[in-house]
């Protein structure tokens, strides 16, 4: 993909794709809940759609079409050992007639959460995945996992993908956990639905809550206070209609590139705005950016509104501590931001980037300086000393869609022309992103 700097000032309105995390749950508590859960605004990205294709595999009728995802729950109790034809396209491999395996392709969010409702079950399975799924860390759940006395291992004995995982009856249990990781406790929450009394997960710092949010919505038993989270097991979840809000972690390539491109204005509609999640605006201004925040609304117990944006002047800022977790995956774009920005920004804390589709840190300082950026590669960040003027350059993806977004992003404000190699993998999170950002351009 090769793209020039913008000559005109970005104009108009978009509706993105549906939130990522948001999707993967809906799917999964429709799969455990009673009756049909009807989703609209889901996001048809391939991480989501193995997830969809994981629940197909244990017996839940999922039906799709253009408008809206019906998915038939049959409760909490109603999974089967997975059956049928295993389609390994993502894996490298021929598909085929097997039992027993679930595909997560390059999903890490399929793979962490669903190994918490595998842990409860009464059959075995074995969770596997594409290249970048079997080099990421899973011992981050199998550890309070097996405190729950869950039966999973690695099956490679490096704490990764392909895991097998047993189900057994599961105990109770409070895990502090060392990372603040909506995955992590989401995967213990899910398998605590499962445990002989109430499972609790305490976190460093807040992590997005949509787990817990949702488990409310569809009916069971969730207190949170302060940095922990707890669930009661055996509960009756009801299906029920699920508007999914446009992901803040898409529409931060529309702010950026707005914010950036002289003259632009840009409104996004139904975005989601949860607390947790919302990191990028309060960066945004901090910066000097600002973003208004329009038409406020609720759905399935997510907040959401639209926003707009306009270009204007930034300066560097600190991205550190406890808003890490709320902007994690909308650290690219902001490093993209600060190279642009007058003056330095200092990214901490940020650590868990390196253990993403790629190592992110690695890379942002790699193509960032291939741009004519002044960056820092830290242990755990970036220093970014803005302001110098960027080129277009060759930007290798590594196949990681956020970093292939982000430099597009930077390509429009750069001078010259950039290519961005393998720029197909925007399809896991966003099929139509070139298109969309193309129709603010004309």
């Amino acid at each position: 993909m090769k793209l020039s700097k913008a000559l005109r000032p970005l104009k108009g309105e978009l509706r993105v794709p549906g939130d990522k995390s948001i999707s993967h749950r809906a799917v999964m508590l429709g799969s455990l809940a009673e009756g049909t859960t009807e989703i609209t605004h889901f996001l048809e990205g391939a991480d989501c759609l193995s997830t969809i294709g994981c629940f197909r595999r244990m017996g839940i009728r999922i039906d799709k079409d253009p408008r809206r995802i019906l998915v038939h729950g049959k409760g909490l109790h109603g999974l089967a050992e997975p059956s049928g034809i295993l389609d390994c396209g993502n894996s490298g491999t021929t598909a085929r007639l097997i039992s027993g395996i679930l595909d997560c392709g390059n999903s890490g969010t399929t793979a962490r959460l669903i190994s918490g409702i595998l842990a409860g079950q009464t059959f075995a399975s074995e969770l596997t995945g594409d290249a970048s799924i079997q080099k990421r860390p899973m011992g981050r759940i199998i550890r309070p996992l097996r405190a729950m006395g869950a039966s999973i291992e690695s099956i490679a004995g490096n704490d990764c993908a392909p895991l097998r995982i047993e189900g057994r009856p599961l105990r109770a249990i409070h895990y502090n956990s060392p990372v603040a990781s909506a995955q992590v406790k989401s995967c213990v929450l899910l398998a605590g639905l499962y445990a002989d009394g109430s499972t609790s997960v305490t976190e460093p710092a807040l992590s997005r809550n949509h787990t817990e949010l949702m488990l409310r919505y569809f009916g069971g038993s969730v207190v949170s206070s302060g940095l922990t989270a707890a669930v009661q097991p055996e509960p009756r979840l009801r299906g029920g209609r699920i508007d999914v809000p446009g992901d803040i972690s898409s529409a931060a390539y529309f702010l950026a590139a707005a914010l950036l491109i002289p003259g632009s204005e840009v409104l996004l509609r139904h975005v989601g705005i949860n607390p947790t999640r919302d990191g990028i605006l309060r960066v945004i201004r901090s910066m000097g950016g600002q973003v208004d925040i329009l038409d406020k609304t609720v759905s399935g117990g997510e907040p959401a509104a639209d926003l707009l944006v306009r270009s204007c002047p930034l300066h560097g800022t600190v991205i550190e501590g406890d808003l890490i977790p709320t902007l994690i995956d909308e650290l690219p774009v902001l490093a993209v931001l600060a190279a642009f920005a007058e003056g330095t920004t200092t990214i901490r804390n940020a650590e868990e980037l390196r253990v993403k589709e790629s190592d992110r840190l690695s890379i942002l300082a790699e193509s960032l300086s291939a741009m004519g950026a002044d960056v820092t590669e830290t242990e755990d960040g970036l220093i970014i000393r803005g302001g110098k003027p960027l080129r277009g350059a060759v930007i290798h993806s590594h196949l990681d869609h956020r970093i292939a977004m982000s430099f597009a992003v930077a390509a429009l404000a750069a001078e010259g022309e950039t290519e961005i190699t393998e720029a197909d993998c925007v399809k896991i999170s966003y099929p139509n992103f070139f298109e969309d950002l193309n129709s603010l351009t004309r």
